[in-house]
């Protein structure tokens, strides 16, 4: 792993570029995934400086300095598997804190470097824990850090309510952007933007169905954990910003089929994202053809480039077994997360917190 030594940030910061935040596009998406569809709406976050997670690291670190738990130029330290990277990057340079960040061997390389670039020390942990997998090494990692720089300042994103909080704008610019939104479609990592949006959204759009999409292995509605190909959805540990309340299903999907929705995106309709996006559209389409006349939205957390490497990758695919020509075109039904472990797209209308027994049946 590398050794974290901490950049000579302004600690007065440059508040100006805060204004830079959100004010994305919404964007029609109605190419075949990989059925023919009636087009759902985008958020393209990926055009977003900071990308989508900027909002929220802007509002954590607001939220620390207003409560005099992140002391004026302190470091701020936090693990990512890289979006949320960005943009605490983004934050950390617009407040005047440095940022050490805590990621994995399995961050890609230009990731890596766009993070470095941007004055991110980084750490990276070289195995994955028996319990937890790469994020409890990486919180491991990171409690280790704490201790050793002075007033750092850990914004636990995973648990953190100013996480949530930082989608308000989300939401508000949503609101203004749709006449109407009858289902809005959520890919699930840290849980926060779906637990965000989904509040002020239901409160100009009292029916409003959310309809949360999760990476197969991933134990946040209480599937077993496996190892994850996907990342920037799904998760090895339980974050408690999951809002299980507010969701009507869960849907979880594989590589092959995000894969596949990705390309399909970026050669019909050009825009298009990572596993998080292409898992999100494939859902959003199918919902759409499952509500005729209904008007469905979701969130691309980011755009293409990231993953050129992997998700569009021909030998990336042929590396990990990925086939996106085997994609299925329908998610298997299945009555509880815990009645069959999802190994493809699935789709259970049970949304139940792992951490407690009562569930929420929806037809």
């Amino acid at each position: 792993m590398t050794t974290a030594v901490l950049s000579s940030a302004s600690t007065s910061g440059n508040r100006e570029m805060l204004g830079l935040l959100g004010r994305t596009p919404l964007a029609r998406v109605t190419v075949d995934l990989p059925c023919p569809q009636p087009g759902f709406w985008a958020k393209l976050e990926g055009l977003g400086v900071g990308g989508m997670k900027a909002r929220a690291a802007v509002s954590m670190l607001l939220g620390a300095k207003e409560r005099g738990e992140l002391r004026p130029g302190a470091p701020v330290v936090e693990s990512t598997s890289g979006t949320l990277g960005i943009g605490l990057a983004f934050a950390g340079q617009a407040l005047g804190h440095p940022i050490v960040l805590v990621g994995d061997i399995e961050l890609e390389p230009s990731m890596r470097q766009l993070l470095r670039t941007y004055g991110i020390r980084l750490e990276l942990v070289d195995r994955p824990a028996a319990e937890g997998g790469w994020q409890a090494a990486r919180l491991a990692r990171l409690r280790e850090l704490l201790a050793l720089l002075p007033d750092a300042y850990w914004p636990d994103q995973y648990n953190n309510p100013d996480n949530t909080a930082g989608y308000a704008s989300l939401a508000a610019e949503l609101a203004t952007q749709l006449d109407h939104l009858d289902v809005l479609v959520c890919s699930v990592g840290t849980g926060g933007h779906s637990a965000g949006i989904i509040g002020p959204l239901r409160r100009h759009w009292p029916e409003l169905r959310l309809i949360g999409v999760d990476a197969t292995g991933s134990t946040i509605f209480g599937q077993p954990a496996r190892s994850r190909l996907m990342r920037g959805l799904g998760s090895s540990i339980h974050p408690r910003n999951v809002a299980y309340d507010a969701f009507d299903e869960v849907h979880w999907v594989g590589p092959a089929e995000a894969a596949d929705a990705c390309r399909r995106m970026a050669v019909g309709n050009f825009v298009s994202g990572g596993w998080s996006s292409g898992a999100a559209a494939l859902v959003a389409a199918w919902a759409a053809r499952v509500h005729p006349g209904a008007v469905v939205a979701t969130v691309f957390p980011d755009g293409p480039h990231r993953y050129l490497g992997s998700v569009y990758d021909d030998d990336f695919a042929a590396t990990h077994g990925i086939d996106p020509a085997t994609a299925v075109t329908r998610p298997v039904e299945i009555p509880h997360p815990r009645a069959v472990e999802a190994t493809g797209w699935a789709r259970c209308g049970a949304v139940t917190d792992p951490l407690d027994t009562p569930g929420k049946e929806n037809p």
